[in-house]
């Protein structure tokens, strides 16, 4: 795909449905019993995947457009699946649905396209095998053969701060006969011990302690789901980047581990407003961002693990700004769709950026005029939407290789951007 130089950016937009909330809702509404209704439903494919799951596990999914609903009968009403379980490129997908199939008295196999095979999945393997499944993979990589059955509760101190670690266990754990609780040594997401109480989950939280206890039946929900915060992010850091622009974001999910990535472009000196507007389950509200001076800063070590997922888009923010940019411990970028790191940092560099390439982050000296070029996503959605960002402050059409792989979490992404361009 061709991009060229913008202008400006300008506009006000709703943007699809939050997917981190829209996979966990959807596999909690095929757990309870009831229809539950969803609306502004995230158009990602990682999304159809979980979906697409979901119903080769017999449950009952109508969607129109945003609109989906989930027909459920419990998790007692789930159905050995014909084949194997396709994630696609859907990690959070994979390692959910692991969780709850860990309880199910039968075997099914998660794998997804070349990428997420590639993918770590012993982290989430490992706590329910002591949970008393059987799960195998390969060399730590999918395929993911999960055998369930009778599960025992844990107490589960866990390495790593993993939101779908930590919901996956929570999911065994509602199955199991007794409380089961995971204690991480940092805040992940917490979208799991928000929603799944509007089920009617019992769940308690205690510092960095999470704790469930077995047997509860889920009862049906609706809700609209709030507009995805990490998408809104490329379009943020494309107003903060580009001379007289200003973009408006309405009804974006606004919560604190979220939207992390905003304190940290506030302290490069973005002009960001942010008004909520409902705090029901999640916060839910406005954000404004508009042309800002940007300076280089060292992403806190404590907001690392917040902003892992919007790292791409700060780099572009980085080397649009003044002064050097830097983040560290970050490592994790390694195993994502794509080796992050390595991907974002020959991405830049093509476009002229003075890179620095660290095993578990990276620097970048800003202010170096950028020049469009040719470069590739590695096929990864959020590498593709970065450097389309860095390619409307460049000189020249950039070229990107397999840009529509945006379309795994953000298939509007193109369309939103040449709107605001326009």
């Amino acid at each position: 795909m061709r991009t060229s130089p913008a202008a400006r950016i300008r506009g006000r937009f709703t943007l699809p449905g939050d997917k981190s909330i829209s996979h966990r809702l959807a596999i909690f509404g095929a757990m309870a019993h009831g229809e539950t209704r969803l609306t502004n439903f995230a158009s990602s494919a990682d999304c159809a995947s979980t979906l697409r799951c979901l119903q080769a596990l017999g449950v009952k999914v109508v969607r129109d457009g945003g609109s989906v609903v989930l027909h459920g009968a419990g998790p007692e009403a789930l159905q050995a699946p014909a084949g194997d379980l396709d994630c696609g490129n859907s990690g959070s997908t994979l390692r959910m649905l692991a969780g709850l199939l860990a309880g199910r008295p039968f075997a099914a196999t998660l794998t997804g396209d070349e990428s997420l095979r590639r993918r770590p999945v012993e982290r989430v393997a490992v706590p329910l095998r002591a949970m008393g499944a059987r799960l195998s993979s390969i060399d730590d990589r999918p395929p993911l053969r999960v055998e369930g059955g009778a599960l025992r509760p844990i107490a589960w101190e866990s390495k790593v701060a993993s939101a779908q670690v930590k919901t996956a266990i929570l999911l065994a754990g509602l199955q199991a006969d007794g409380e089961t609780s995971v204690r991480e040594p940092a805040s992940s997401r917490d979208h799991t011990e928000r929603l799944l109480p509007l089920f009617g989950a019992p769940i308690v939280r205690e510092g960095l302690t999470v704790s469930i206890r077995g047997g509860a039946s889920l009862r049906s929900v609706e809700m609209a789901v709030p507009g995805d915060v990490s998408s809104a992010a490329f379009l943020i850091v494309a107003a903060l980047t580009r001379p007289r622009s200003e973009v408006r974001l309405d009804g974006v999910l606004l919560n604190r581990g979220r939207a992390a990535f905003l304190d940290v472009l506030k302290d490069m000196g973005g002009d960001i407003e942010i008004e909520v507007t409902s705090t029901e389950a999640e916060p839910v509200g406005t954000i404004v961002a508009r042309s800002s001076r940007l300076h280089g800063i060292e992403v806190p070590a404590d907001l690392v693990a917040s902003v892992i997922d919007e790292v791409p888009i700060l780099a572009v923010a980085g080397a649009c700004a003044e002064g050097r940019f830097s983040v560290s411990g970050a490592a994790e970028l390694r195993v994502k769709e794509s080796d992050r790191i390595s991907a974002l940092v020959e991405g830049l560099r093509a476009m002229g950026a003075s890179v620095e390439e660290r095993p578990d982050g990276l620097a970048i000296d800003g202010g170096r005029p950028l020049r469009g070029a040719a470069v590739r996503s590695h096929g990864d959605h959020r590498i593709a939407m970065a450097l389309a960002v860095a390619s409307l402050s460049a000189s020249g059409d950039t070229e990107i290789e397999d840009a529509e792989c945006a379309a795994v979490s953000f298939p509007e992404f193109y369309e939103v951007l040449a709107e605001a361009v326009a």
